[in-house]
């Protein structure tokens, strides 16, 4: 095939599709869907996979947690609801096994309680945990001073606020020693924590010994242990499960460090978005059908037209060839069209959550594109090239 002749139908299936511009927008309409879809639906999962890898990181990744019963996070969700058996004495075992191997060790009490001040009132999780929070979680503090081993001991009626907690109950005010009502109790705010992020800006810290009491809580939601060194995080999460087995049994706990549960939530998050994105892919497919429908009613119109070019010389390559370069010309529209929107949407997005558009989601979306426009374009551009010439001019 000589370029002459692929740059002559390149021209007539322009000058063809110029002719009905409003055709032409209706029937690149479902591959700018089709690809639209798979670009800002595959952005949008990998801005929620980075999100949740910032939320992880803000609180570092040499962190181990303790929780009740077995947990297997690529089996049953209804395991993780075993009996918990996780109590104050398994706090003690873990420091006097560990000592200087950690930083800190918090258990953790949590319960979900409104808070009201005067007339103002909002829901966060309550956390019940000891003065160790700060230094497990790298909290820093904004006012005041949060809780220490005395409140602990004293069960005092202490709470510190997470940023938006407070914003919510104080907008404008002061917090510091102002009374708060959690549930039916009365507290005095001592501090109120640094923007970190959502998980524990919405938050209200409290001593676990007051947390027991108060909620009527015997045993541990969980226990944080911030290990000193990074690369012993193995190691460490190891020694934990030998010490918790001297009185537990092996399915009253889980071991499981940052890092674990950050792989297993991405893992979940790629399935996602592979789903979603073959489920968007589909409306391509639905498009391809939609040029294909409309280029056997373009062959059916323009009868006469095939008839006298092949009168004039054109032979049935040459017909067949302008009508798949049509089909062609209508995917990749299509396609750039779609992708210049789902970038926009993933642009968009980017001030809530750090979106981005993989290069290599950009090449398959515009290929299947192309590929769509070829496969659904030979049909009609068959048809096309086997009408014969002298019943095409003889069509009314």
């Amino acid at each position: 095939m000589s370029s002459k002749r692929l740059v002559e139908a390149l021209k007539t299936s322009i000058t063809a599709l110029k002719a009905n511009k409003i055709r032409t927008f209706l029937t690149t309409l479902g591959v700018i869907i089709g690809v639209f879809s798979v670009v800002s639906l595959v952005s949008l999962g990998k801005g929620a996979q980075n999100y949740i890898e910032d939320q992880f990181n803000a609180i570092g990744s040499n962190l181990i947690f303790v929780s009740p019963g077995k947990v297997d996070l690529s089996d049953d969700p209804a395991k993780f609801f075993s009996k918990n058996k996780l109590a104050e004495k398994h706090v003690k075992l873990i420091e006097n096994a560990l000592g200087d191997k950690v930083v800190a060790v918090t258990p953790s009490i949590r319960v979900g309680q409104t808070v009201q001040y005067k007339t103002k009132s909002f829901y966060p999780t309550v956390i019940g945990a000891n003065e160790q929070l700060l230094l497990a979680f790298d909290f820093n503090v904004d006012q005041g001073r949060a809780f220490n081993s005395s409140a602990v001991s004293s069960k005092s009626r202490v709470a510190v606020l997470g940023k938006n907690v407070a914003q919510e109950l104080f907008a404008g005010i002061d917090p510091i020693d102002k009374k708060i009502k959690i549930g039916k109790d009365t507290f005095k705010v001592v501090a109120v924590l640094s923007e970190k992020n959502r998980n524990f800006d919405d938050n209200v810290y409290i001593p676990y010994t007051t947390a027991k009491e108060v909620f009527d809580v015997r045993n541990f939601s969980s226990i944080g242990i911030k290990v000193k060194d990074s690369t012993q995080v193995k190691a460490v999460m190891r020694e934990v499960e030998l010490t918790l087995l001297k009185d537990l049994k092996k399915d009253d706990f889980s071991v499981l460090s940052q890092q674990d549960i950050l792989s297993t939530i991405q893992n979940v998050l790629n399935i996602l978005t592979l789903g979603i994105g073959a489920i968007a892919g589909i409306s391509l497919v639905v498009g391809g059908i939609g040029i294909m429908n409309i280029m056997l009613v373009s062959v059916t119109e323009r009868i006469r037209e095939i008839g006298l070019r092949k009168a004039l010389g054109a032979t049935s390559f040459d017909i067949g060839l302008q009508f798949v370069i049509e089909s062609i010309l209508l995917s990749i529209i299509g396609g750039l069209v779609g992708l210049a929107m789902g970038a926009a949407v993933a642009l968009a997005a980017r001030s809530a959550v750090r979106t981005e558009v993989p290069f290599s989601t950009v090449v398959l979306a515009f290929t299947f594109s192309l590929v769509v426009g070829v496969v659904f374009g030979t049909y009609p551009a068959l048809q096309a090239s086997k009408k014969d010439p002298i019943e095409a001019l003889r069509y009314e």
